[in-house]
């Protein structure tokens, strides 16, 4: 008889257990579904992003393994986005989960007039019984349109655990198209509290302030698989040994905005593309799709795997006016960041310090003389300086220079390539804390379609960020998804192994 009442009383005691969340060491997991890619929309997506984040977007602010599983999706390879809650009783919102930002926005119910806000979940601050008004006005201006609304204060529910009195945006008017066609109704930041706006307190910051992870990291695996039901996870508090392959190799932050560390040299085969031999600036960011480098490097990735390119008719006309010029003066010994100067081809500098960096993210138009000769020079450049480590004679150089501007990428479009290359296209190749991290084409070759129908296009886009700050490399999904990656806030550095 007693025993019968021990096996009762743990019973009860599980039932019990159950209906409350489990401990802080307990990882938060978060399941990925994968969808189809889609061509014609990919483009759209992506740069739309990334104009928002890093093309001249400004912030501002005016007067083990348990733990429960939310199911993520994955559209196009752009956008990984899942469901949070908000409120009591929680208000579910599709989220997307970007370490390339930090604060937590979601469309408001006082949201009328803007069409992004009609195909999208909005909270509604009445329904909730732990809302704390706030009401600072917040405008988030982008270089596709702009967000505006006010700050508000809730519980945030992630997975199965609860952030409380968490300050987030209630978005009253969406005005960037790019909103409009997004599968995700918000953004969820996973970045530094240095690029909140207001300095508001992140939703990570939270979930360690208030003890609801045991370790202080958070790790992604991305499933590229377009066939696979699941698109990957996303752990908070841990890591899960099962999503990746040897050790990972760490770097450490070199600023704290954005997930920022010192990249090395980048090679196209068993060539350096001469643009990182002192160390490049890179982002790990998830919520960015491809991989961003800039625009002379791109052209000789497009060189390099037959990618098509635009025709840059002030490229073509420096390399005929100029050519010999500036062989000559490399050769001479003239540093590179000196040569267009000296041949009066630029004579301007970019007005931007950096402590605005941080707060207003980056700001195109503050680079004064910017000029295409400039431009086509400071590329030029970079294509010269890498050629002359190759021995090549001026004549190959200069031909090989010519080339690559046939190989400028387009803007907005994507990079087209032949399917059937694939097997003959070389391995590209990231130096990350002195290791190489390789891309094979068949990972930074996106392919979509099947049989004759199928089109593949390169995985890299092109993004100039001016300097001080730049060139800025972004490792978007395009590299998350060969290398799991593990963000130690705790440590500050980054982590990256193959993935399993």
């Amino acid at each position: 008889m007693e025993r019968r009442y021990i096996w009762a009383l743990f019973i009860l005691l599980a039932i019990v257990s159950s209906l409350f969340p489990p401990p802080s060491e307990a990882l938060v997991r978060i399941a990925l579904k994968k969808h189809p890619l889609e061509l014609s929309r990919i483009s759209e997506a992506k740069m739309a992003r990334l104009e928002a984040k890093y093309g001249g977007g400004r912030k501002e602010l005016s007067g083990d393994t348990d733990g429960n599983i939310i199911h993520l999706s994955n559209y196009l390879d752009a956008q990984y986005y899942g469901e949070i809650g908000i409120g009591s009783p929680p208000q579910r919102f599709i989220i997307l989960f970007d370490t390339g930002s930090s604060d937590l926005w979601v469309p408001s119910a006082k949201c009328y007039y803007s069409i992004a806000c009609w195909v999208h979940s909005k909270y509604k601050a009445s329904k909730s019984l732990s809302y704390t008004q706030i009401g600072t006005p917040v405008v988030i201006r982008y270089g596709s349109g702009s967000i505006s609304g006010f700050m508000s204060q809730d519980h945030v529910q992630v997975g199965n655990i609860v952030v409380q009195n968490q300050v987030f945006i209630e978005a009253a008017r969406e005005g960037a198209l790019s909103f409009v066609v997004a599968k995700f109704d918000g953004i969820l930041g996973l970045g530094f509290q240095e690029i909140s706006i207001g300095e508001n307190v992140p939703v990570w910051y939270n979930m360690l302030n208030q003890n609801l992870v045991h370790e202080k990291v958070f790790s992604f695996w991305l499933n590229r698989d377009q066939n696979a039901r699941e698109g990957g996870e996303l752990i908070f508090g841990g890591v899960d040994s099962n999503h990746y392959v040897g050790q990972h190799t760490y770097v450490p932050v070199t600023k704290k905005g954005y997930w920022e560390f010192e990249m090395g040299d980048f090679r196209i085969g068993n060539v350096s593309a001469g643009s990182c031999d002192e160390g490049c600036a890179a982002i790990v960011d998830s919520g960015t799709s491809l991989l961003a480098a800039p625009t002379a490097v791109v052209a000789q990735i497009n060189h390099a795997i037959g990618g098509e390119g635009v025709v840059s008719v002030e490229c073509k006309e420096l390399v005929s006016q100029y050519g010999d010029m500036m062989w000559d003066l490399l050769v001479s010994g003239v540093l590179p960041d000196r040569v267009c100067g000296q041949m009066g081809l630029c004579n301007s500098v970019t007005a931007k310090n950096e402590s605005s960096y941080i707060k207003s993210v980056v700001d195109v138009e503050d680079t004064v003389g910017d000029t295409p000769m400039c431009t086509a020079c400071e590329m030029a450049v970079v294509w010269i300086q890498s050629q002359l480590r190759q021995q090549g004679t001026k004549e190959k150089v200069l031909e090989y220079v010519n080339q690559l501007c046939d190989s400028i990428p387009s803007p907005r479009g994507e990079s087209v390539v032949d399917c059937s290359s694939l097997s003959s296209l070389p391995t590209i190749s990231f130096t990350i804390g002195g290791r190489a991290f390789e891309l094979t084409p068949q990972q930074y070759i996106l392919q979509t379609g099947s049989d004759i129908t199928t089109v593949c296009i390169s995985g890299f886009m092109a993004l100039d960020i001016p300097q001080p700050r730049g060139p800025l490399w972004i490792l978007g999904d395009v590299f998350m998804g060969v290398y799991h990656t593990v963000f130690d806030y705790g440590n500050l550095q980054i982590g990256f192994a193959k993935a399993a």
